[in-house]
């Protein structure tokens, strides 16, 4: 049983002003492993406060002096890799392969900071005038529980070499990656006040955040409906917003891809991350003309995918972070059937030989773009089948969403799917492939966000650009 009862602030591990604990749950078992002692109003309001001091001094660091605190925070994250695997593993429910991954991706988002800054021009002559890009102040980084570590490397390291200060709210379901982290941070030797963790509850220490008028940016990463929410809140100080929010990301699989390629790809993209990832392919649209075809093929795919305990090296899908979510996956399930989809595989309860956890079966429905199942975003395992009659038809279904973070177009002439994936709208599209371009932008459209991460438009997005004219 692990207890947390510290937060971050001004480089010092202090205990929180607030008194709530929250518990930590194993979620392969439903034991409590742990709990958490959450920061309130006055925590929030100390590490700002903290952040709005070592603003002056960090600022105006030179690119070397970051990178070189760039270099030290790489290095203690790093090693700290096979923790946080442990971390993930128990306290996320991510299996051995996919925990493997983001117990690297901590220190992988800090090198590529690191190359982005060594790259990045802050000062440019735009004809008579010099422009110089100057960090926007203190920052306020707000992350999710589906990828806690990486997401607060990322923003981080992408804040400091910009020149800003931070103040973390992370979620307080992945506590025991947020104090790995934190120790590694410390250890790194960060002058003091330049980042802060503060664990607690988004409606408290998230919305202090969101209104304060000393926070001059925040980058969130979640739901739509807290972002909307974090857009009006904010608004009253003008803030700089970065959102990046839900998905129901379209898998288009054209009629001339090679199905023995397709269907892997597909069924990779929409359980990744146990189906709890934002960019998640979860509608799959098919050609009609090979409709059964691919439904076979689909079925029998997914019948050799392993959904349950985390530490199983075959497991590929692990259990849901927590019974809420697990319960909301199940009410998904069953509207599907209700709203008459074809169940292709999986459904309602537990996967086989699992009698606790809240582990999910691999699901796949067979329906239209108008279902619930088609439109929402689930967060779980479950994938809807869509059939179209040509490639307008495709692109109008594609389309048909609020969202636009991610898309994939499956098909044997590559030509082609380009020109199909030009016209989704999306933030990103991706051709017969799943790898991540890390120096590309990565950001959504509609309502699956506002504004940029990654690479020198991640860096952008926390600095403002002042011209200087001489006469």
């Amino acid at each position: 049983m692990q207890h947390i009862d510290n937060i971050y602030i001004n480089g010092e591990c202090v205990t929180p002003h607030g008194e709530e604990r929250f518990e930590l749950f194993n979620p392969a078992t439903e034991e409590v492993i742990g709990t958490v002692r959450l920061a309130d109003e006055v925590d929030a309001e100390r590490a700002i406060a903290a952040a709005k001091a070592a603003f002056t001094g960090w600022s105006r660091t030179t690119k070397d002096e970051r990178i070189a605190v760039l270099k030290r925070m790489h290095k203690a994250v790093a090693a700290r890799e096979d923790a946080l695997l442990e971390a993930i593993v128990t306290e996320y429910g991510a299996p051995q392969s996919r925990g493997r991954w983001m117990a690297q991706y901590p220190a992988d988002v800090i090198a590529q900071a690191i190359e982005t800054l060594e790259e990045f021009e802050f000062v440019e002559q735009a004809g008579s005038a010099q422009v110089v890009m100057t960090p926007v102040g203190v920052a306020g980084l707000i992350t999710p529980w589906n990828s806690d570590a990486g997401f607060i490397c990322n923003k981080l390291a992408t804040a400091m070499a910009a020149g800003c200060t931070a103040v973390i709210k992370p979620s307080e379901m992945s506590a025991m990656q947020t104090q790995i982290v934190t120790e590694a941070l410390h250890e790194a030797n960060i002058p003091a006040g330049v980042f802060n963790i503060i664990t607690g509850r988004g409606e408290v220490v998230g919305d202090v955040i969101n209104r304060h008028p000393d926070i001059a940016k925040i980058s969130f990463t979640g739901s739509t409906a807290v972002g909307k929410h974090i857009v009006e809140s904010s608004a009253q100080s003008l803030k700089r917003v970065t959102l990046e929010l839900g998905g129901k990301s379209p898998t288009v699989i054209l009629d001339d891809a090679d199905i023995d390629k397709a269907v892997p790809l597909a069924l990779a993209a929409g359980f990744m991350n146990s189906g709890q990832a934002c960019i998640a392919g979860t509608r799959i649209l098919v050609p009609r003309s090979r409709q059964a075809e691919f439904e076979q093929a689909f079925a029998h795919a997914v019948g050799q995918v392993q959904s349950g305990d985390p530490r199983d090296d075959n497991t590929e899908i692990g259990p849901m972070v927590s019974r809420k979510q697990w319960q909301r996956v199940q009410d998904y399930i069953r509207l599907g059937v209700e709203e008459g989809a074809k169940l292709l595989v999986g459904g309602e309860g537990r996967p086989a030989g699992m009698a606790q956890g809240w582990g999910v079966k691999p699901t796949v429905f067979v329906g239209h773009n108008q279902m619930r199942i088609a439109r929402e975003e689930i967060f779980g395992p479950v994938l809807v089948i869509i059939p179209y009659e040509d490639d307008a038809d495709a692109l109008a279904i594609a389309n048909d969403t609020n969202y636009g973070l991610n898309a994939m177009v499956l098909g044997g002439n590559t030509e082609r799917a380009v020109r199909i994936a030009q016209q989704i709208e999306s933030g990103r599209v991706m051709v017969n492939t799943l790898a991540h371009e890390p120096k590309a932008p990565f950001g959504g459209v509609k309502h699956s966000g506002l504004g940029r991460e990654m690479g020198k438009w991640g860096m952008q997005a926390y600095l403002e650009a002042k011209t200087v004219v001489v006469g």
